[in-house]
């Protein structure tokens, strides 16, 4: 038995009518009608009976009609009762430029749904940076790159992403047809990565030197905006994860997979321990790992892939 059927029977019973019943509650006659002979097979009683005219209570739909509206009344006052208890705090979140371009908005929408009196703040930082605001409780959680150490904080990996090729269709013609592409393949490609301590440049850097050989860093630039406005006025090309291009004026761009073991970036949420989170902390984490987890499943995320929940 569902609250839904209790109210489309007492609406039945008031206006007298299925007709006018299903109009003011916005579905079709035959549904309401389904409706209703579901709720009376369940109880195993008829409540309505036919009449030229419309239809009236039986005997037992009058019995049940007094406790569908107690009942309903008692549902409402949950609600409300609820609402009054609902949570509130606020929250401090970090998020990577790259993982903000995807993540950001939908996860604030999520809070605000679920959420409402949660006051959220989002900071933008690259990783190692959110790793020392955590580190220094200035943050409660974040979702970082890669963990080194013993750390004040917890962290749980949630997906991989892999790397692209990132680059203007004017330069395309200095790469091979085929895809995916190799690390050899862009041995001469013109690059612009951000500066050494960054890790995505790291993770890079070691790639290449597997091979032997020094990726053709033409420019460094420590800033996702400004880099990707390189790459969109084809100055050079970039290896970035597929989140990196995925605003409005990116979609000219082309984003060409690279096939390689090692050039992925895991994602790990990183929080302060449980027993220092606000109860909106707590909220807010799980919401983070709902949304993470959905925008891939949608294939909102470019190059990313669950990792198997330990």
């Amino acid at each position: 038995m569902e609250l839904r059927q209790l109210r489309y029977f007492l609406r039945v019973v008031e206006l007298g009518s299925m007709g006018k019943a299903a109009q003011e509650l916005g579905i079709v006659t035959s549904a309401l009608s389904q409706q209703i002979s579901r709720l009376e097979g369940e109880l195993s009683v008829r409540l309505l009976q036919r009449t030229s005219t419309g239809v009236i209570p039986t005997a037992a739909g009058q019995a049940f009609r007094q406790e569908a509206q107690l009942a309903l009344r008692h549902a409402e006052n949950a609600t409300l009762a609820a609402q009054a208890a609902r949570l509130s705090g606020h929250v401090s979140v970090g998020l990577a430029p790259t993982t903000g371009s995807v993540l950001a908005v939908p996860f604030l929408s999520a809070m605000q749904e679920r959420y409402p009196d949660v006051r959220v703040h989002l900071v933008e930082s690259l990783s190692g940076n959110l790793e020392q605001m955590l580190s220094r409780r200035q943050i409660d959680l974040a979702v970082v790159f890669h963990t080194g150490g013993q750390q004040p904080w917890s962290a749980r990996p949630i997906l991989d992403e892999h790397l692209f090729v990132i680059i203007h269709p004017d330069l395309q013609h200095l790469l091979p047809q085929h895809t995916p592409l190799q690390l050899e393949d862009i041995i001469d490609l013109p690059l612009v990565m951000p500066s050494a301590p960054h890790g995505l440049r790291a993770l890079v850097n070691a790639a290449f030197f597997r091979q032997g050989r020094e990726p053709s860093i033409v420019a460094q630039i420590d800033g996702l905006a400004l880099l990707m406005d390189v790459v969109r006025a084809g100055r050079a090309a970039t290896v970035q994860p597929g989140a990196a291009a995925v605003r409005s004026h990116d979609h000219q761009l082309l984003r060409l997979p690279l096939a390689h073991d090692t050039l992925k970036r895991r994602n790990l949420i990183a929080s302060l321990p449980d027993d220092e989170l606000a109860p909106a902390g707590l909220a807010a984490r799980i919401v983070l790992t709902d949304v993470m987890r959905e925008l891939v499943r949608q294939s909102q995320w470019p190059g990313a892939a669950l990792l198997q929940p330990q």
